[in-house]
């Protein structure tokens, strides 16, 4: 949060503190003027009320309310001869005005309210009072108004600090959860090298030794055991799963960074290498991060299924944004044959297993099935509001 935000939600929260100050203010300067031994006028009354309620917008329009305070303050004292208490909403205004950061205006106010209550004071010796008198009483609004500018100040420089501890612990949290996600990227690239060095140069080696076998056996005229055979399969795919598991791996340090969403879907459907139309249900809006690269990706295997499996095949593809939540739905008009081919499979031997796992992470349901005249469908409801 910047010091605007932080400022802008100080003024939003002290509302109802000024409203309540305001309200105090002005009965403790009427009960003042009432008890005093002036007896003001009802003029000097409505001075006194417009000087302490104008203190309800004083985080909002500090500079205008401290004009306020202080014309209204000024007539009501060159009328009335008041007590000091009748300061105090100017004294506030003063205050509220240094700590929002206008020093130089609470100085260039402060500083001629000192020579004028020093002067009408010093000038009640000719009424009889005492010079030491005089002075005493000189000094203490002379007090009181530097007592609240260096207030003014210290809370200035208190609100300026909780904002720096504030955006440091954010920063701090925010230092963490890349260091975090560094870490698990690290880790993840760590697992992959290990699986590549490890596993893929066996699988290999069983693969091509499978295959060399069966081609022997073909060439002599031999009949291939099944065994043999099957060993050959299941080493292709083990190979082809393996290499999925490795992009994903790979991919994932550098999949939150990409523009992978729903916004490149147009782009997406025209290098899919299949007859595609798009619709979209609802209006378009921002998803979570999270929600919009899963639309994404279970669009993009669906559709290479759609292309391996189907081919010549044309698909549709279905975005619903409704409330909560967003659909995605592939559909191909291929044959069931087909299309029960691509519930094996996707981009890199991943297939229903790795959208799978993308929507049950988000919290959604996934269905996939054979349609019933021929073809295939893929459907997925992501909800819009993911938890951690």
């Amino acid at each position: 949060m910047g010091a605007a935000d932080t400022g802008a939600a100080h003024r939003w929260r002290s509302r109802p503190f000024d409203a309540a100050l305001a309200a105090s203010v002005t009965v403790l300067v009427l009960v003042d003027a009432l008890t005093g031994q002036a007896r003001p006028g009802a003029l000097d009354y409505v001075l006194l009320v417009i000087s302490s309620l104008a203190l309800v917008a004083r985080t909002r329009a500090p500079r205008a309310v401290l004009a306020i305070s202080l014309v209204a303050n000024l007539v009501y004292t060159l009328q009335a001869d008041p007590g000091p208490i009748a300061a105090a909403p100017a004294l506030i205004a003063v205050y509220t005005v240094v700590s929002l950061g206008h020093r130089v205006l609470g100085i260039a106010v402060v500083a001629p309210l000192i020579v004028f209550a020093f002067a009408q004071n010093l000038a009640e010796l000719d009424d009889g009072l005492s010079a030491t008198q005089a002075i005493q009483d000189a000094l203490l609004p002379v007090g009181w108004f530097f007592a609240v500018l260096v207030l003014g100040e210290v809370t200035r420089h208190r609100r300026a600090y909780l904002r720096q501890v504030e955006q440091r612990a954010a920063e701090a949290e925010r230092t963490r959860e890349e260091a975090a996600l560094h870490r698990a990227s690290e880790e993840r690239l760590r697992i992959a090298r290990e699986l590549h060095d490890s596993l893929t140069h066996q699988i290999s080696i069983i693969t091509v030794q499978a295959g060399v076998a069966v081609h022997l056996a073909r060439k002599r005229g031999i009949e291939v055991p099944e065994a043999l055979v099957a060993v050959q399969d299941a080493s292709r795919e083990a190979g082809r799963e393996l290499r999925a598991t490795l992009e994903v791996l790979r991919a994932d340090r550098t999949e939150r960074h990409q523009d992978t969403g729903l916004a490149r879907l147009a782009e997406l459907v025209g290098k899919a290498g299949v007859s595609a139309t798009v619709t979209v249900e609802g209006k378009r809006r921002p998803l979570p991060a999270e929600v919009d690269r899963a639309a994404y990706r279970i669009v993009q295997e669906a559709l290479t299924n759609v292309s391996r499996h189907a081919a010549g095949a044309s698909a549709t593809v279905h975005i619903g944004y409704l409330e909560g939540e967003v659909t995605v739905r592939v559909e191909d008009d291929g044959s069931e044959g087909e299309a029960n081919a691509a519930t094996t499979t996707s981009p890199g031997g991943v297939g229903l297993i790795g959208m799978r796992e993308r929507v049950n992470a988000l919290g959604g349901t996934l269905h996939a099935a054979p349609r019933e005249h021929g073809g295939f469908r893929v459907e997925a409801t992501l909800p819009t509001v993911v938890t951690a």
